[in-house]
Parts: C-alpha cells; structure tokens; sequence
C-alpha cells in the first residue's frame, strides 16, 4: 500500500542540509552501496552510477559554491520497502548573484532498516518552447478545468462538496433543551450560509445540525472551510459549538436542488471522521488546490471510510492563524 511517508520527508530534508553545508561523510553513508546506485544532474555528462559515484560524490558537493536554499514543496511517499520524494527549491549563489530554481527526485530503498538513495535525478525547468519548438497544451488545460471546477448551471462536472456537522450535538441540546437548541442551531446555521456564499459557494442543504454545500474550485472550498471555522470559533456561544468539516472534490451529478455522486458520498465520511475543531480533505482536493493562497495541510493519514472500498490519504487543514 501506498502512502505518505513523513519519516522520508526528514530524510531529504537532512540530505538537502549536508549537501548545502558540504558534509560528504554523511552524503556518502546515504548513498546505496548497490551497484544500481544511479545519478542524474543538471550538466551534460552528469550521469554517474554505482559505487564509483558513491565514492567521489563528497568531491563533487564540495565544489559546488556556497549557496542559499529555499524549499517551496516536498513530498514523499512509500511502499514496503521502497520510497521516492520530489522536491522543489530554489538555490542562491551568493558568489554571482544568481538564483535557479531546482527539481530534485529521489528515489529510496530500505537496506538493513535504514533508508538509502539508490537514485537521484536534479534538473532545471526549461520552457518546452525553447527546447523542442512547441508548447505542450494538453495537460495544463486538464488540470485547469479541474481547478475552475463546477458551474453552477451545469449538470455534471468536477467540484468540491464540503460537508460540517457539530460534534456531540445530542449531549449540547439535552443541555439546552429543544427551544434554546433550535435558537443556536438556526443562528449557526445562518452563519455557515453566509460564510459559505460569501466565499462563492452555493449551500445546497442543511443536514439537521449540518450542512452540504458545493464550490466550483477546490481553493475556493479550502477558504470557505477555513472561514467557517475562524467565524464558528469568533461567535462561540454558551456552550460553544465545535465543527467538524471534510471535503473532496471530484466528478459529481446535479438534479434541481441536490448532488450525487461517490464524490458525495466520500465527502460526508470524511467529515464523519474528522475531530471536533478540525478540518480533513482528501488527497484530490489538497492536490488540486496546489500552492494557492498559502493553505498548510499537514497529518496525512490513510483511512478507511464507511462504504468505500481500500484505503483513503486525507489531510488536516490548519485554520488558527
């Protein structure tokens, strides 16, 4: 199984360190003693393999000059015995004024319960353009659909359904009673409406003490769901109500007033098991959202979900600023 590999994130990370503060004992002991040890970098004729680059790679860090490292993304995954991360940073050099961004992947393999690089490929971005004379389009107008997500006036198509619910509601209204408990339960439900379609979504429904609503984009979704909680959490009341909110974004059905669709479904389990007070979204939507508008996500999980088969990676959205 699949899944995300926080333990290999640390690795890379320590393995960027030692890189930019030259540490060749160390790069070297992380480097496979595989013959099938390979090495892939930025220049022309860097393409090394087996133990004569595990060797003489100390030599080739220490020359590169003194740089500064800045990290926009790395993720890492992995698989019995096998992981790979992707990294993307941009290096400074001091010595010329220059910065280049830089894509690292690498790939990893357990010998003796200790993870080592068994390859590693660096490059730099370079416009299709200029390389082979043409723009790839294909991709790109995929991926943007996905992001521009739903239309309202579509029937079918791609969007983020966002499901909340206030967790240990039936111990709050024997508390309050039913007349003080459909009066807090109407102003919170007023409150999500207004957050929801003040951030561009559409509420679809209201679920007893939650609600269904849909957004034509997955960062969209993110910032209503963080809203909502930020706004929950502002006009807490006696006693206060703790959320819970869970999204995916995927291919959903739309009748007059309604939407169906696995995508739905997996939405509503989601928020049924997410805690009080946080947020949870699957994969897709994280992916989707890319790096817009500074979302953090961290705790990846793998779950299972109730009338869904195998297993699902969802993440926690941070909402406290």
């Amino acid at each position: 199984m699949i899944r995300p590999s926080p333990e290999l994130v640390a690795v890379v990370r320590r393995w960027n360190e030692a890189v930019r503060g030259k540490n060749g004992a160390f790069l070297t002991n992380m480097l496979s003693a595989s013959e099938h040890l390979r090495y892939q970098g930025t220049a022309e004729g860097e393409a090394w393999s087996g133990q004569i680059f595990r060797r003489g790679f100390a030599d080739h860090a220490a020359e590169i000059p003194d740089f500064d490292w800045q990290e926009h993304s790395l993720e890492a995954f992995e698989c019995g015995e096998v992981g790979w991360a992707h990294c993307l940073a941009t290096l400074s050099f001091p010595s010329n004024g220059s910065s280049v961004l830089h894509r690292f992947t690498f790939v990893l393999h357990l010998e003796d319960g200790v993870w080592k690089m068994i390859q590693l490929h660096v490059s730099n971005p370079m416009a299709n353009l200029e390389k082979i004379g043409i723009e790839h389009k294909a991709l790109d107008a995929l991926v943007q659909a996905a992001r521009d997500g739903f239309r309202h006036d579509q029937s079918a198509g791609m969007a983020s359904v966002m499901f909340t619910d206030v967790a240990n509601s039936s111990a709050i209204a024997q508390t309050l009673g039913d007349a003080a408990w459909t009066r807090e339960i109407r102003r919170h439900l007023d409150l999500a409406r207004e957050v929801i379609e003040g951030q561009g979504g559409r509420l679809v429904k209201s679920l007893g003490d939650g609600t269904m609503s849909t957004f034509a984009s997955a960062d969209i979704a993110l910032s209503a769901a963080r809203a909502l909680m930020r706004a929950n959490h502002e006009a807490a009341g006696a006693p206060p109500l703790h959320l819970r909110i869970g999204l995916h974004t995927g291919d959903v059905i739309r009748t007059e007033d309604d939407f169906f669709g696995t995508v739905v479904n997996k939405a509503a389990r989601i928020a049924a098991t997410t805690p009080a007070d946080e947020i949870r979204v699957s994969d897709a939507t994280r992916i989707l959202a890319g790096d817009l508008r500074g979302f953090t996500f961290t705790d990846p999980a793998e779950v299972r979900l109730r009338g869904l088969d195998g297993e699902h990676v969802i993440f926690r959205l941070e909402w406290r600023e």
